[in-house]
């Protein structure tokens, strides 16, 4: 230890090598210590605080992080860097003969010219800026910084657009568009939150709705767009898009409107052309093929100098909406466009850096309306704003009158409804409880499971969750004569295969490990081959699920689209792989796909924006600060009707429910630094 304190005050060849020997540890990655060394080529006198700092910064923004708050890194870098115990006595030896208080880390972040101060109008290009405040100061890529500055303005711009409302003619919409009732005002369950989110849609450019499963998020969605056409001078000129991150979250936000907006033509009868606006929408899209997405650059084809031709923009499952996309999304899409943001706040946020939704809704719950939206939303939506969710501050944010929490859930009201919300609100003990204490069924735990207990469930289910593997596969291997001459017939058989295979699903929260993905991927092929469901013959074969890890727009197939493969058409011998959006069959033959892997079990964050009639949720031992309450409760929602926890010891998810996912950033404050205006 006293040999590594001393080697940190000796020339900077010698703290660099102490990051390479992480990173040849696995504490570091070795992109990380990397960007540290190109920091030294590219200023020679480069201070350690500099080299440490960017080392520990490219890290956290592998992590999910945005920045890294200098702060908790100069007083608790074991909170930071949570590494093995050998790991964080170096580490502390390091943090021996580096500068005690914050106050030196900034001046010698300062003084190096390879820092920008956020503050300086003047810019050279520098790689890192530091940002945030001297209380909180944060130091970022430059990329993230910029890519959060465009994310603000845009978000700030778009919520203080005023648009004018004829507040009779919306009050006559939504009355038709929602049923009408007599409520007790001051009632928070009896406001109709979807009514009002219609309402505050009309006034501006950007509307949040966040809500948990069964809130009537897409619900309110198609209503506000009927709305919006039965306002309009010209709903026959309008454009609309949908879109979401993935596929099938593409899919189904498209299928739940058309399904509302169905049940709405009949309450309207002729009033309002429905059917027309069905037409006029196009099939939903993934967010990388609404941009226009290349396949070797991070660029896209719409952007600030090329806008999307749009006026209104429904984006779901928002949670998976990482930095850059947000502002690539926000930089193509028209001042003019209304963007309506849909999501759940309490999900997982995006694998890619930043949590956008977690940002813009982190005062959600509290509502925070001024009196103007309060009088706003009385006279067009006839709703009364319950005191508790009026504004204390005389200058509550733009942000916040434009978004609007759904808090009924119409769907998840049984046990599964629950043990979300219990988990989500932190309390272990309810948890624990309602698991244990379910007759039904519909709750599971194993109790000290083996790799063979996931198998066994994947293969045959268990009591009151007989939903797996074997349901696809028995379909997969009982084609009719038909299914192989016939084209109908044939489509007929890979949809119901497809629809099968998404009765049950493993998400996990690692890849490695016998626990994680790629271990249980093998376990499972192999436990289905023994069972004789499954025939797998080298890498490609009748039945195997995939999962394509990189987007490839000429394709038509984004990361994150599953499907199944299986033999094609009648008069065609080779294999393809069959994805579902919807109603509406694709199919890519094997040897295009070059970036997918097997896909029996996924990972939670991999699981957003799909719903599975039964889930088993894997917790492993080694899972770290994986296991968080965010990454529980994602896994919890993903199931429609049975929940299996499969905890490889005792004590992960009372673990998981106490470990709250933090991400830093510093989009929050940069929302809340401009006050709506009186």
């Amino acid at each position: 230890m006293n040999a590594l304190t001393t080697s940190v005050t000796t020339p900077n060849a010698t703290n660099l090598s102490i990051l390479h020997a992480w990173a040849d540890k696995g504490w570091l990655r070795r992109l990380d210590s990397a960007l540290a060394a190109f920091m030294q080529e590219l200023d020679a006198s480069a201070s350690p605080v500099l080299l440490v700092s960017t080392a520990v910064l490219a890290q956290m923004e592998g992590r999910g992080h945005t920045c890294l708050a200098l702060r908790l890194l100069v007083a608790q870098p074991d909170d930071v860097l949570t590494w093995p115990p050998q790991a964080q006595l170096e580490l502390q030896a390091l943090w021996a003969a580096l500068p005690v208080n914050l106050q030196d880390w900034l001046a010698a972040l300062r003084l190096s010219p390879l820092v920008r101060s956020a503050a300086d109008p003047s810019d050279r290009g520098q790689p890192l800026v530091l940002s945030g405040t001297e209380a909180e100061p944060l130091l970022y890529l430059r990329r993230y910084w910029l890519h959060e500055q465009q994310v603000s303005q845009q978000i700030l711009q778009r919520c203080a657009s005023s648009q004018a409302v004829n507040e009779p003619l919306a009050a006559k919409w939504l009355d038709r568009l929602f049923d009408v009732g007599d409520k007790p005002e001051d009632d928070a369950a009896a406001v109709d939150w979807q009514k009002l989110a219609c309402a505050v849609a009309l006034r501006a450019s950007l509307t949040v709705i966040t809500g948990g499963p069964g809130t009537g998020k897409t619900y309110t969605a198609a209503r506000l767009l009927a709305l919006l056409f039965a306002m309009s001078d010209e709903p026959q000129r309008l454009r609309v898009a949908l879109a979401a991150p993935t596929g099938k979250a593409a899919a189904r936000l498209r299928q739940s409107i058309d399904f509302s907006l169905q049940e709405l033509t009949s309450r309207l009868g002729t009033a309002l052309d429905l059917g027309a606006l069905t037409q006029r929408m196009g099939a939903a899209r993934t967010l990388h093929s609404l941009l226009g997405a290349s396949v070797d650059t991070r660029e896209f084809r719409y952007n600030a100098t090329n806008l999307l031709d749009i006026d209104i923009l429904i984006v779901d499952e928002a949670s998976m909406i990482h930095l850059e996309m947000m502002s690539a999304l926000l930089q193509a899409l028209p001042s003019t466009a209304k963007l309506i943001v849909l999501g759940d706040k309490d999900q997982l946020a995006s694998v890619e850096a930043g949590a956008v939704l977690g940002d813009l809704c982190r005062g959600a719950v509290d509502g925070n309306y001024d009196a103007e939206t309060a009088r706003y939303a009385k006279a067009t939506a006839a709703q009364t704003v319950p005191k508790e969710y009026l504004a204390a501050s005389s200058h509550p944010t733009h942000l916040a009158q434009q978004t609007v929490m759904l808090r009924k859930s119409r769907r998840f009201g049984g046990l599964i409804g629950q043990l979300a919300l219990a988990v989500n609100g932190g309390k272990v003990d309810t948890a624990d409880a309602l698991i244990a204490g379910d007759t039904t069924e519909v709750l599971h735990a194993t109790k000290h499971p083996t790799v063979d207990a996931v198998l066994d469930l994947a293969v045959t289910g268990r009591p009151g969750a007989k939903a797996c593997y074997a349901d696809y596969l028995r379909l997969v291997n009982a084609r009719s004569k038909a299914e192989l001459d016939d084209e109908v017939a044939h489509a007929t058989w890979v949809k119901s295969v497809l629809l099968a295979f998404d009765r049950f699903r493993i998400l996990c929260a690692i890849h490695d490990g016998e626990w994680g993905t790629r271990g249980l991927n093998q376990s499972v092929q192999r436990a289905l081959d023994h069972a004789g469901l499954l025939k797998p013959r080298g890498e490609w074969f009748a039945g195997r699920p995939v999962m394509v890890t990189r987007n490839d727009p000429v394709l038509g197939v984004f990361n994150g689209d599953v499907g199944v493969t299986l033999p094609g058409p009648p008069g065609s011998t080779a294999l393809r792989v069959y994805f579902l959006d919807g109603d509406t069959l694709r199919a890519v033959g094997v040897s295009r796909l070059a970036h997918v892997e097997t896909a029996f079990a996924m990972t939670v964050h991999k699981s957003q924006g799909s719903e599975f009639l039964h889930t088993a949720l894997v917790l492993p031992q080694g899972g770290g600060k994986v296991l968080t309450r965010e990454l529980v409760y994602t896994g919890i929602t993903r199931a429609r009707e049975s929940f299996t926890l499969i905890e490889e010891q005792d004590g992960l998810l009372r673990m998981a429910i106490e470990r709250k996912s933090q991400r830093a950033s510093g989009l929050e404050a940069q929302l809340s630094f401009r006050k709506k205006s009186q």
